[in-house]
């Protein structure tokens, strides 16, 4: 029906982001080391499905994403806006040219231009529920199927997928957080040392980006090389009926629905053990890692006490995907009080139902 699939080039609509920029070096981040764990699994073994970054204003979010962009090879950066439709998301096709002169022609959209890097969705919870699922299925299986017209072609979508949300701005629906492989709740920085730390890194980053980045050159250029290594490791680990065994009780245990918690569970295990440079995954790499997956999979009813209790959100945090806070102080002090209703008869707007 045609002859080949041209791709055509770059749509004007699309958003990449390919001015040149300082990028913080990954290894400068402070005090993020469970942000930058998670980001590092779902580098190595995308098939994870992707971290899912909770937190306040100002809390590293995008700057981690870039720095971890920067840290890979060749790894495009690409930012898909709020405002994106689905055409600029997927991709469509040009059958026009198929009639006129048997050439199939693609216009990518962000999908294509992720492959082999980093795609970042600021503000996932705001984005329309059609444009996250269509995200989170090419992000599951590394292929993007684009149809029109009832002809479909497909091309690799193989991409690291770094979504963040602010809780005081709205939750995702429960079937959307499950589809994220892992999850990282983040807080403001209450310790006065950390803050300190933090700040003078950013000042001496904001004075001379270049000079900061000759300080960690030889860290990132280690990291990077351990980061391919793993990638390339990866396959020839494999789950013992113990680790298997393992992550099923996990699981259980936080009441998750379906059989994806398990799934997230072995894949970030296995890229943990592929990190650290061994050839096994044990049952230890799992509990390691199993926060990142059950955190917002968890039921309420299956959370355990010490973990209600352990390092608590600050006050009006909510964790992905749970209700809003009860309000505080005078609106919404008293709590809600039962009271009894009355049948009203018809008023002739509308006719009653018949029996």
């Amino acid at each position: 029906m045609w002859k080949h699939l041209e791709i055509l080039e770059k749509d004007p609509m699309t958003t990449l982001d390919t001015a040149p920029r300082a990028v913080f070096p990954f290894t400068a981040l402070v005090g993020q080391p469970l942000l930058q764990r998670a980001l590092l699994l779902v580098a190595i073994d995308p098939r994870i499905g992707g971290v899912l970054v909770s937190g306040p204003r100002g809390t590293a979010k995008s700057t981690a994403a870039r720095a971890l962009a920067a840290l890979l090879p060749q790894a495009p950066f690409v930012t898909l806006p709020l405002a994106a439709s689905i055409e600029q998301l997927v991709g469509t096709l040009n059958v026009e040219d198929v009639l006129r002169d048997g050439q199939l022609r693609l216009a990518p959209g962000l999908l294509a231009r992720a492959n082999g890097g980093v795609l970042y969705v600021d503000e996932v919870n705001l984005l329309p529920d059609a444009l996250v699922d269509a995200l989170l299925d090419v992000a599951a299986s590394g292929t993007n199927t684009v149809e029109r017209d009832g002809i479909s072609q497909q091309h690799a979508a193989r991409f690291v997928l770094v979504g963040t949300m602010n809780p005081e701005e709205g939750a995702l629906r429960p079937q959307l957080l499950d589809r994220f492989g892992l999850s990282v709740l983040l807080h403001n920085p209450l310790d006065p040392q950390q803050r300190h730390a933090i700040l003078r890194t950013r000042l001496a980053f904001d004075e001379d980006p270049q000079a900061l980045a000759a300080q960690h050159a030889a860290e990132l250029h280690q990291l990077s090389a351990t980061v391919t290594a793993a990638r390339a490791a990866l396959p020839r680990l494999d789950w013992s009926d113990a680790v298997l065994q393992h992550a099923a009780q996990l699981a259980l245990a936080a009441g998750v629905d379906g059989m994806r918690a398990d799934l997230v569970m072995l894949r970030a295990a296995r890229a943990l053990a592929a990190l650290e440079g061994r050839d096994t995954v044990t049952p230890q790499d799992v509990d390691t890692v199993a926060e990142f997956a059950l955190a917002h999979r968890r039921s309420d009813a299956a959370a355990p006490p010490a973990q209600q209790h352990a390092n608590p959100p600050p006050p009006g945090a909510t964790q992905p995907g749970s209700a809003a806070p009860a309000p505080e102080g005078d609106w919404g002090a008293l709590s809600p009080q039962p009271t009894s209703t009355t049948r009203v008869a018809s008023i002739g707007a509308w006719p009653p139902k018949k029996a």
